[in-house]
């Protein structure tokens, strides 16, 4: 079966395609938001704050080889953005400092996704859950829609002036992350939701999309080990703290400077030998850091403590000394990694270069120590469809791909080994987005 038609068909009903699709209704487009799901949202139902730079330098400082062009527009685009979620109807906070770089909003993403599903249906469009979509429709090299499956029906195809490319990644794929990623990826623990598969990633480059870039990595945090990872974990077992402590590989030895950000230390954490690592925070580190809140009004559980509990490698040692009493079984030599956090305190103590820490940098010689085995977790990748500043998908040579645009985390470009928010990049890019359509 074909339909007659919709001006804008959203392919993924997460925060980039939910946004879109509202925004597109609201405007006076016809609208069909697809999704696999059996609910709307994706991952944005496990998210809270929506955040980016506050201006380009730092954007330019934090992010220094993600694409120009896209960093300028999320930096320009966040304000009239948020002020758009106001006026929408959405619950958003007064502007908090986010990370040591950042700037955003406290944001009830549950409550904002169903509000984009009423506002959809409201105004007359089709919403499609527990769908798969096949294939992008092609005539004389434009995509003019997509041909979909509902749950136990038949095909049917959906003409579209413009299809939105919104599936929210491929980290839910074990070969993709595998072959864009790293080949330790393939089994890492995944913090996102399952559906995140690579369904738009196939469907776009199948229509001739460009990829990249390569080696850009990916959004995720330290976890510990050993233990059964949930969605309800992806906060509270996330190691935040892991930037005021020391981590050491296999071979025991430190191979990043931690304080940078959590997030860049998973990524280089999972080139180490198995991709697993010893974190370990001292007395102020526990106090300080490990049971306080991540960023501002966020939930602050004792990490170690729950860690723990769920059965992680977790150990207290009460002097540096301690440490050669590690469990063999987890493959740590303790009495090296204690030498090796005596020569950093006293490089720290005496100033000796090179800097061994950017930021923090601190002493761990306040003891008990805690000791938590770690492995990375992916939430998103950067790695994805090369778009415009319009949100259009753009070929190998640079031109746009008629009818196909993309926003969210199936994009690339935007980061490159460094994170400013993926709620903000899916606001504004899907706002851009609907606005791309409502102009052609």
């Amino acid at each position: 079966m074909t339909d007659n038609g919709v001006d804008l068909l959203v392919i993924g009903a997460g925060m980039a395609g939910c946004t879109a699709a509202a925004r597109a209704a609201t405007q006076g487009l016809s609208v069909c938001l697809v999704d696999v799901a059996d609910d709307v949202g994706g991952s944005a139902r496990y998210a809270g704050y929506v955040w980016t730079m506050p201006d380009h330098e730092v954007m330019a400082e934090q992010n220094p080889d993600g694409d120009p062009v896209l960093r300028r527009r999320l930096v320009d685009g966040f304000g009239p953005a948020v002020h758009w979620l106001r006026e929408f109807g959405a619950d958003v906070g007064p502007a908090q400092r986010i990370l040591s770089y950042g700037r955003g909003h406290r944001f009830d993403t549950n409550q904002y996704v169903d509000l984009c599903r009423k506002t959809v249906a409201d105004h007359g469009g089709e919403i499609l859950l527990g769908t798969d979509t096949e294939e992008l429709s092609m005539s004389a090299g434009a995509v003019v829609g997509a041909v979909v499956r509902p749950a136990g029906e038949s095909t049917r195809e959906i003409r579209a002036r413009h299809t939105l490319i919104a599936t929210g990644g491929f980290q839910a794929d074990p070969e993709l992350r595998a072959r864009h990623l790293h080949p330790s990826a393939r089994g890492i623990a995944l913090r996102s939701n399952p559906h995140s598969r690579g369904g738009g990633h196939r469907l776009a480059t199948a229509a001739g999309a460009a990829l990249g870039p390569a080696g850009a990595g990916f959004y995720g945090h330290l976890i510990p080990s050993e233990i059964s990872f949930t969605d309800g974990d992806y906060v509270q077992l996330a190691l935040y703290y892991s930037e005021h402590a020391l981590l050491f590989n296999l071979e025991n030895k430190r191979f990043t400077d931690e304080s940078l950000a959590d997030h860049l230390t998973t990524m280089e954490l999972l080139a180490q030998p198995e991709a697993r690592g010893l974190l370990i925070g001292d007395a102020r580190v526990h106090r300080d850091w490990m049971t306080t809140a991540y960023v501002e009004g966020a939930i602050a559980p004792d990490k170690f403590a729950l860690a723990s509990k769920r059965g992680g490698r977790v150990g207290v040692a009460e002097s540096l000394d301690e440490l050669q009493y590690l469990p063999e079984e987890w493959g740590y030599d303790g009495a090296v990694i204690a030498a090796e956090i005596e020569s950093y305190n006293a490089r720290v103590r005496d100033g000796s270069p090179p800097v061994p820490r950017a930021l923090d940098p601190m002493p761990l010689d306040e003891p008990p120590y805690y000791v938590i085995e770690t492995v990375p977790a992916v939430t998103f990748p950067f790695v994805g469809l090369r778009t415009d500043e319009k949100a259009r998908v753009t070929s190998e040579s640079g031109d746009p791909i008629p009818g196909l645009l993309a926003a969210g985390s199936d994009t690339g470009g935007l980061w490159y080994r460094a994170y400013g928010g993926g709620l903000a990049t899916a606001l504004v890019y899907g706002l851009a987005a609907a606005d791309t359509a409502a102009s052609a």
